[in-house]
């Protein structure tokens, strides 16, 4: 039995010793906007975060996280945190066929968290794709994607 607080909801339940976190949230929550994707922890699909840090779902083990704030492209979404990073996703073609798109989101939510802790400066195009490195997307978008970080992190810089 574990007891975590998923997008600021407390949740309580049992959860077999074997099942990923990318398998319960979407399996026994029933939240499926991040995706399992390769399941090794390579294609950035299934990314969410885990008391502050983005983590690999697949990567890490329901039973482990006891206590633990999970929150995932629904709380981020719903949150607002990301509304004007998903406003230029749209504006930028980024989504592209959209599977990637959630765990980039977490990923890129990351690069603007990073860049308002540094005191808001622009992280360069180059820092933008090593932090997305981790993240497939299998449309070959990243141009697009690139664009839309950068887009949002210069709008944030200008409004801070």
């Amino acid at each position: 039995m574990i007891t975590l607080t998923v997008n600021g909801e407390r949740v309580t339940r049992h959860v077999e010793p074997r099942r990923h976190l990318i398998d319960f949230l979407r399996l026994d929550l029933g939240l499926t906007g991040s995706h399992a994707g390769c399941e090794h922890g390579v294609c950035g699909a299934c990314t969410v975060r885990v008391d502050g840090e983005i983590v690999r779902g697949c990567l890490v083990l329901a039973a482990s996280l006891d206590g633990a704030e999970v929150v995932t492209i629904e709380g981020l979404s719903d949150s607002g945190e990301v509304a004007d990073l998903q406003a230029n996703f749209v504006a930028r073609n980024a989504a592209q066929c959209g599977f990637c798109t959630p765990g980039m989101i977490m990923t890129a939510a990351d690069i603007l968290a990073h860049a308002k802790e540094a005191g808001g400066g622009t992280p360069s195009r180059a820092e933008i794709r090593e932090h997305l490195s981790g993240n497939y997307c299998r449309c070959t978008g990243y141009q697009a994607i690139v664009d839309a970080v950068e887009d949002t992190l210069k709008a944030r810089a200008e409004h801070a």
